[in-house]
């Protein structure tokens, strides 16, 4: 019998959805807006229950659901069961934003379809094989403990895929294969996967730390907080909307779409120009570093909006990496499609490679299940 799995990604402000029948795709799309005045239905729960109306759930073997923050609980997917939803509301003040959401669409589903079995899969779950060295802030530690002050990283379920898809274009064994994934859309994250496990990535306690994103600055020295709050007089929750959702790209240019970036930077918008190169140094540090961590790097994997489909941030991330091995063709740059975009013979293959987070999260969904009824 074919397996039928609906998985949900409840967003702050939208629920993505995707049905598989086996491997094929029998219904998807996106409700945009959620919550936003005269943007789309009300609040996450009227969203999910359009969304179950919409489809044709016959013969439905599992749900799977995407949660943003599992902590230090979660290092694989689950079974959702009382006792994980608790968990669950338990982490909300690590993922204000996302757990709740991710939580309403379980209690609907579960309401809704209390005979399927539902799996929880956790964004942070994939770094959960990160070295305590990678994952500990030169912080006081028994305060750090209290408060759950650590790295937990995110994008976990795209990167996994990712990197597993690039071991599979280089036909070699995931466990003997060393990548760097960059995930670059309106929030972006790199990660360093050594044989199939996360060692590091850029997102931090938070999806803030990192890369320079959409509407979010990346790293920054805390003293810009302290600075804020005595200088500026600007309260907490001010300066963590700033650092959040007019940062980033749209803080530098007004804009958060890096095609409209580079039209301006083409047009000899100053501001364009400035904002690319800030946003394509930070990667190639990133690079360089993870470089350094994993001492051999077989593939650097870009994927997601921007990753997938702006060549020039390609090119420019990569721009001086020669003496590594690392260079870019710029006619299979230019290219469309899953492809390597280096060189034949290149030292380290270059890749783009177009991420399904919801793939993943039904292939997890489906090995929780399995194992459950065995």
């Amino acid at each position: 019998m074919t397996e039928r799995v609906l998985v949900l990604n409840c967003g702050s402000s939208s629920v993505k959805f995707r049905l598989y029948d086996g491997e094929s795709v029998a219904g998807k799309g996106t409700v945009e807006r959620v919550g936003e005045p005269g943007g789309g239905p009300d609040d996450h729960e009227s969203a999910v229950r359009e969304i179950l109306d919409r489809l044709d759930l016959t013969g439905l073997t599992a749900v799977g659901h995407r949660v943003v923050h599992g902590g230090r609980r979660f290092s694989e997917p689950v079974l959702i069961d009382d006792a994980v939803i608790a968990a669950v509301e338990d982490l909300v003040p690590l993922a204000p934003l996302h757990n709740p959401a991710n939580l309403t669409g379980i209690r609907v589903t579960r309401e809704s379809l209390p005979d399927v079995p539902q799996v929880a899969v956790f964004d942070t779950a994939f770094h959960h094989t990160l070295p305590e060295a990678a994952a500990t802030y030169a912080i006081d530690r028994d305060t750090a403990r209290r408060y759950g002050i650590r790295r937990y990283g995110f994008h976990g379920t795209s990167h996994a895929y990712v990197s597993r898809r690039t071991a599979e274009l280089l036909d070699r064994p995931y466990e003997e294969v060393n990548v760097i994934t960059l995930h670059l859309g309106n929030g972006a994250s790199a990660c360093a996967v050594q044989g199939g496990r996360s060692v590091a990535t850029s997102m931090g306690m938070s999806p803030l730390e990192g890369l320079v994103m959409g509407t979010r600055s990346g790293d920054l020295d805390p003293t810009v907080i302290f600075h804020l709050r005595r200088e500026g007089g600007m309260a907490v929750d001010d300066i963590d909307d700033l650092l959040n959702h007019r940062s980033g790209l749209l803080g530098l240019t007004g804009v958060n779409d890096m095609r409209e970036v580079l039209a301006r930077r083409d047009a000899g918008d100053a501001a364009a120009a400035l904002a690319f190169d800030v946003y394509r140094r930070r990667i190639t540090g990133y690079v360089g570093g993870y470089y350094a961590l994993l001492g051999r790097v077989d593939a650097i994997t870009f994927t997601a909006g921007v990753g997938e489909h702006a060549a020039p941030v390609r090119a420019a991330a990569l721009a001086g990496l020669d003496r590594l091995g690392i260079t870019v063709d710029p006619a299979r740059n230019e290219a469309s499609g899953d492809r390597v975009i280096s060189p034949d013979g290149a030292e380290v293959t270059v890749c783009v490679i177009s991420t399904d987070e919801e793939r993943e999260i039904a292939r997890e969904t489906r090995a929780v299940v399995a194992a459950t009824h065995h």
